[in-house]
């Protein structure tokens, strides 16, 4: 599946007045039939395959931690439209999204996610530590926080060698308060890094509302005092996360330095599957899923345009789930990686 690609050749840039936390409003691109199309499809695979991880974690066949990225689906198929081979892309622990949308493949992904032989890791790394250089995907980690300094030191590489490329760090509204962030956001300002800072604001970190933890709620300001511009995003919105990834791109690739952008998202799931998600009511995720779920709103602008049909909606998803189960039957008959494998890959 390949994501990477320039901006949809049709499309044009329309603004629209809003509060900058409206979920409804803000700058965002009018796609054409086939951008609309592939946005459907690679948030959709993102969201079958998690809902398939979650039911294997039920039934044992994944273990550890499992943290779903439900609901958040637009951020990562948003930024992918505007990267070019060679930009890299790194993450935190809520990471399986981020390697699909990467071109990773489902079946090593899945198998990666029960420890099996075919996984993106080997099977040693599980859900939280997977990677692939040939896709430039630096991993999930899973200390909260870790990947910012990562990625600040990818687009110091970058810088290094001369080449335009950008690197982007995802992190959540958690992450955002811990110190090698800020100590990431004074190196990337100081040497002018190509990073672009992405901070998936989904409310609750890992379960503790945002207005409860931190004193400075807009996360966009979080580079203020190292000169570092920063922007609110609609995160449930493909069409503006595309928007703000192609503005923020550019000002990497011009030598403009780092750039922070807020993506105000929600996941309906809890922080990972160990989590029941009591400190917030059904009522809010039900508002939230019938209001502003990503993929139905590209959904509703595809058959109000009548650029698909009911018929043509489900063959894909159908295609989709066909992939999601394959991917399952693969990661449960694929062997466990040989116990010599302890020793492999280590570096002393």
């Amino acid at each position: 599946m390949a994501t990477r690609k320039s901006a949809p050749a049709t499309a044009r840039k329309t603004t629209v007045k809003s509060g900058k936390k409206d979920f409804n409003g803000g700058t965002f691109l009018d796609f054409d039939r086939e951008t609309e199309l592939k946005a459907y499809r690679e948030m959709m695979l993102i969201r079958r395959f998690e809902e398939k991880a979650g039911q294997l974690y039920g039934m044992g066949f994944i273990g550890g931690f499992c943290h779903l990225y439900i609901g958040q689906e637009a951020v990562v198929v948003g930024m992918q439209m505007m990267l070019k081979d060679g930009d890299q892309v790194i993450t935190g622990y809520r990471d399986h999204g981020h390697m699909l949308a990467c071109g990773m493949s489902a079946r090593g992904v899945m198998a990666e996610l029960t420890g099996r032989r075919g996984g993106l890791s080997k099977g040693k790394g599980g859900s939280m530590h997977m990677f692939s250089k040939e896709k430039n995907f630096y991993g999930g980690h899973g200390i909260v926080g870790a990947q910012v300094s990562l990625g600040t030191g990818l687009a110091f590489a970058n810088r290094y060698r001369g080449n335009d490329n950008v690197s982007l760090a995802y992190f959540g509204d958690g992450a955002a308060n811990q110190g090698q962030v800020y100590e990431s956001f004074n190196m990337a300002a100081l040497w002018k890094l190509p990073v672009i800072y992405i901070i998936e604001n989904n409310r609750y970190a890992m379960g503790t509302a945002v207005s409860r933890a931190s004193a400075q709620t807009d996360f966009s300001m979080r580079g203020a005092s190292f000169g570092i511009p920063g922007y609110q995003v609609d995160g449930m919105d493909v069409r503006a996360v595309a928007a703000a990834a192609e503005e923020a791109v550019a000002h990497c690739r011009a030598g403009k330095g780092p750039l922070i952008l807020e993506m105000l998202t929600y996941r309906y799931r809890g922080h990972s599957m160990s989590d029941p998600a009591k400190y917030r009511s059904k009522d809010e995720v039900q508002k939230m899923r019938s209001e502003h779920d990503p993929i139905e709103q590209v959904r509703a602008r595809l058959l109000e345009k009548g650029w698909a049909t009911e018929d043509e909606l489900r063959a894909i998803d159908k295609d989709v789930r066909d992939i999601v189960a394959d991917s399952a039957d693969f990661a449960q008959s694929d062997p466990e990686p040989d116990v010599s494998e302890l020793y492999t890959d280590i570096l002393l």
